[in-house]
């Protein structure tokens, strides 16, 4: 294996903004629809096991949180090989990347094997938090099952890092749909016994879960190393032996992008805990628009995974010139998406709002009553919550993120969260009050994180005038 091997030639200036658009359009396409998938899964496993009742409903959704919990924190070290192979392969270096990719995969089964105690504990964990004891039982039993699906989906989550660096997102795309479609015909018949299969109910759901996941990283496996361009990385070869130094680099930079998604992610769970103590139709309609926003955000989502492989690339070739339109030209498609979804907000909150809850039932009015002024919020809310995410993007294929960490931490709590509180409570705008808050919070956060880009960049290119 040649340490050096020419990957990709380096340019001595910036392309047309053409090819940038084109390029970041033909990765980020992919990915956004690989987004789309992944939330359509958890979609359909709500509403498969929502015909078992509301209690296992209600089991579900809060055995998926803690899953959830889980496995976003360990997912930060996946996000973290994403930079550093496309940085390797920016600049030729096979061995760096194949090193990345192992390491991050070291990294992923070192994680798995630490959280094990917290899923044999979920009950005791569940029950200190308050919840009902039938409930947190049916939930422990599922997590007790899934918790085997959390090393694949991690896994799968680093080998991504190659076929994204490389220019091959798409297989992502198709292997996310193929576990849609097999996701939904499984737990059709395993949690509802269909085909002649007995109903398991939620022992099912686990089971569907678990093999959905394992499908996944193995398809994923399978086109690695069945295509030449990829199998020459040598991902399992001599697997067992350390790389130190890239073992490092992966906690390094993981451990913060972990800690600054994990703040985001329990940021909009105490926004529902706000919500709840103002009452359940407030609860209801804030769960509205934030199910129409995470719909939405998935654009951006996808888009923010590409500027880190497209600023991972030009920056591994040092060609400044070429990083700064792929930053300009993300930033321009996110925001474009973003005002477009947010005049659909503004056009049609009622109609949006409508498609999720059924009309006939007794609080739907109220529910509708109080959800559109937030749908449109939520239509301004999206800009910036899109910004904060391609920025956050941006800053990951420079490979920085202790900086961006801290300023996450202080845009989403002392502001978004306090603010929030403040506005909704003792100002007395109560749900709205939260909404406006958490908008001032992530605006800004896209302010300082958009900043400190532009002001890395400029001093690393002035770094390297000399």
């Amino acid at each position: 294996m040649n340490t050096h091997a020419s990957i990709s030639s380096a340019r001595p200036g910036a392309a047309s903004w053409w090819s940038h658009i084109l390029a970041t359009l033909q990765l980020g396409i992919p990915l956004i629809g690989a987004q789309l998938a992944q939330l359509g899964i958890h979609t359909t496993d709500v509403v498969i096991v929502g015909q078992l009742g509301a209690q296992s409903l209600a089991a579900m959704v809060l055995a998926g949180q803690f899953f959830f919990t889980i496995f976003i924190f360990g997912s930060g070290f996946s996000i973290a090989v994403v930079p550093m192979v496309a940085q390797a392969y920016g600049r030729g270096d096979v061995v760096s990347v194949c090193r990345s990719i192992r390491m991050g995969m070291w990294v992923s089964i070192a994680y798995t094997l630490m959280t094990a105690p917290l899923f044999f504990h979920a009950e005791t964990i569940l029950l200190a938090l308050g919840q009902k004891p039938e409930v947190a039982a049916l939930a422990a039993h599922y997590v007790m099952i899934v918790q085997f699906g959390l090393l694949p989906a991690l896994l799968f989550a680093v080998l991504r890092a190659l076929v994204s660096a490389t220019g091959r997102a798409g297989i992502i795309l198709y292997v996310t749909l193929a576990v849609l479609v097999m996701n939904a015909v499984l737990a059709y018949a395993l949690v509802l016994g269909h085909f002649g299969l007995p109903a398991l109910g939620m022992t099912g759901a686990a089971i569907v879960a678990v093999t959905v996941q394992w499908a996944s990283f193995l398809f994923m496996v399978a086109y690695i190393e069945t295509r030449e361009e990829t199998r020459r990385y040598e991902l399992f070869v001599r697997f067992w032996r350390p790389d130190w130094h890239a073992l490092w680099d992966v906690v390094h930079l993981g451990l913060p992008i972990s800690v600054t998604v994990l703040a985001e992610v329990s940021l909009f769970a105490a926004a529902s805990l706000l919500m709840g103590k103002i009452g359940t139709v407030e609860l209801a309609a804030h769960g509205i628009a934030l199910q129409l926003t995470s719909i939405a955000f998935m654009l951006p989502l996808g888009l923010s995974q590409a500027a880190t492989v497209r600023i991972g690339l030009a920056h591994g070739r040092g060609n400044y010139p070429d990083l700064m339109r792929a930053a300009i030209t993300v930033l321009g498609i996110a925001s474009l998406i973003s005002i477009a979804g947010g005049v659909l907000f503004y056009m049609m909150p009622r109609e949006l709002s409508g498609a999720f809850i059924n009309a006939h039932t007794p609080d739907a009015a109220a529910v509708l009553d109080f959800a559109v002024p937030l749908v449109v919020i939520a239509g301004i809310f999206q800009l910036v919550d899109g910004l904060q995410a391609i920025a956050s993007g941006l800053l990951r294929g420079l490979k920085d993120a202790r900086v961006p960490m801290l300023l996450a931490l202080i845009a989403y709590w002392p502001v978004g969260f306090f603010l929030a509180w403040f506005i909704a409570f003792p100002m007395g705008y109560g749900g709205i009050g939260i909404w406006i808050g958490f908008l001032i919070g992530l605006f800004t956060a896209s302010v300082m994180l958009c900043l400190r880009f532009f002001q890395k960049v400029r001093f690393e290119m002035k770094t390297a005038r000399g």
